[in-house]
């Protein structure tokens, strides 16, 4: 996840979108070269719910002799949060799939694995990470989750920001962090408080009207100096961090708009192609209401939508193989560029707007094309915060507001010197953002929110980014052992 991938989409992982999944008891060696990146990424399943629990991080450290743009950290702690359920999380998926309603809420959050102090029978197997006074660690914390924007903090610690989505920032410090799926976030922290046991935790960011799991996840910062109780021996209680609200939008976006690249970026200033991708959730509705199929809202099926278009996943093959293979009937490219109608996206919006189409649609781009795309969120259903991931590049996020995107004056606000380089994205709940980025990685690449939920419903698309000139503007030829259909 993150990793740019150039030329080599063979190497990037969603099933049937750049390859047919691995069939039980085969295997296939992923193969790629990192350039240029550097910082924090992760790995992760990309078939249905399988990501539930395979995964982990992907860190690239700088090449040798070159230091880190901050002070040297005495040591650093991958930390990843993740979303459990009491039961396996394809028979979850199976049966939201099968009745068309919402799938049931994990029973539980984890960092590194674990879920913490809070939960029954799982307090002897709590992270611990024991530190020694006065020195400054690195936390590389990656939202694994599935479903769950979160909240992230350490009692009674500063945390300074360093990057993000392996791409440096500008150093700024805060209590809490607003980390979505998808997301990575380099923060330091310096021990400079009174020797004592210290919980990190995290819980729920929901922006949706809609249920979550509001449990807490803890692990434990643990002085070696600290004293122990009077009671034989026994370890201090750690001291618990305040976090914000379950909605606290406000905090979420103050956080999120404080991201800056270190130095001036190097933002396409000449667009190319201007696209306006509304992001949402809608129903389909159903020819008997009160079949077991139709568990959904008023005896719906529930979707989702970027542009009205469902995005369906092909069976037969894989969008790239049908693309390269010249295979026809597999995809068409004429993804609207634009909503197919317009509407007040994020005020009452009349029923006959909540179905999608569902489609196998990509949008063509020329290579090396500047393209800026603004997701619009809607309120169909109900306004969430959308993390939009792209495969295949990094782009930089310039500007986001609440409302409608005004093409009129929203632009004039956008920041085009420093804004920050990322891979995923959140679309403000009942708002706006948008990104830049240069169209120099051919292939095809999924486009896609990272909230698993919405994936099957169909909140995705794909960029058709087509060869430049040459063999190193073209895309690679396939690897012998790519998974067949």
């Amino acid at each position: 996840h993150g990793v740019r991938q150039l030329r080599n989409p063979w190497a990037d992982g969603p099933e049937y979108v750049t390859q047919c999944p691995i069939q039980p008891g085969r295997s296939y060696t992923y193969r790629f070269t990192i350039q240029n990146q550097e910082g924090t990424l992760w790995w992760h399943a990309h078939s249905r719910w399988l990501r539930a629990t395979v995964y982990g991080a992907l860190i690239i450290y700088p090449k040798m002799g070159r230091p880190y743009p901050f002070l040297m950290p005495k040591k650093e702690i991958p930390i990843l949060l993740g979303e459990w359920w009491d039961r396996n999380p394809m028979d979850v998926l199976r049966q939201a799939l099968f009745t068309g309603a919402a799938p049931n809420v994990s029973d539980a959050f984890t960092i590194n694995g674990q879920p913490g102090d809070l939960y029954r029978c799982s307090s002897k197997e709590t992270a611990v990470f024991p530190v020694e006074a006065g020195e400054t660690i690195l936390l590389r914390i990656i939202n694994s989750a599935l479903n769950q924007e979160l909240f992230y903090g350490v009692a009674n610690h500063k945390l300074t920001v360093v990057a993000v989505d392996a791409s440096y920032t500008k150093p700024f410090t805060t209590n809490v962090i607003m980390i979505a799926p998808g997301q990575t976030t380099d923060v330091l922290i310096t021990a400079d408080q009174q020797p004592a046991r210290y919980y990190m935790a995290a819980h729920a960011y929901n922006s949706a009207n809609a249920p979550f799991d509001n449990t807490t996840t803890t692990a434990i910062l643990e002085y070696k100096s600290a004293p122990c109780s009077a009671k034989k021996g026994q370890p201090l209680k750690p001291i618990f961090p305040q976090l914000p609200g379950f909605n606290d939008t406000a905090t979420a976006t103050a956080f999120t708009a404080q991201l800056r690249s270190p130095y001036k970026a190097e933002v396409p200033m000449k667009i190319d192609e201007s696209l306006l991708f509304t992001v949402g959730l809608g129903l389909i509705n159903c020819t008997n209401p009160n079949s077991p199929r139709c568990q959904g809202p008023n005896g719906t099926r529930f979707a989702a939508s970027i542009n009205n278009v469902s995005f369906v996943f092909p069976r037969r093959n894989s969008l790239m193989q049908a693309y390269y293979q010249g295979q026809p009937g597999i995809f068409t490219t004429d993804f609207p560029p634009v909503p197919p109608i317009q509407f007040d996206y994020t005020g009452n919006v009349s029923r006959g707007l909540w179905q999608p189409v569902k489609a196998t649609k990509l949008f063509k781009l020329r290579y090396r094309s500047k393209v800026q795309i603004v997701f619009q969120g809607t309120s169909i259903v109900t306004v969430e915060n959308h993390p939009m991931h792209l495969h295949g590049y990094e782009f930089y996020v310039i500007g986001s507001g609440f409302g409608n995107f005004n093409p009129g004056t929203d632009p004039a606000k956008f920041n085009l010197i420093d804004p920050p380089r990322r891979n995923t994205i959140g679309s403000p709940p009942g708002g706006w953002v948008a990104i830049r980025f240069e169209a120099d990685n051919p292939g095809i690449w999924l486009l896609h929110c990272h909230i698993d939920t919405h994936l099957p419903w169909g909140l995705a698309m794909a960029f058709l980014v087509e060869n430049g000139v040459g063999e190193l503007q073209t895309v690679q030829p396939p690897p012998l052992d790519l998974p067949q259909c």
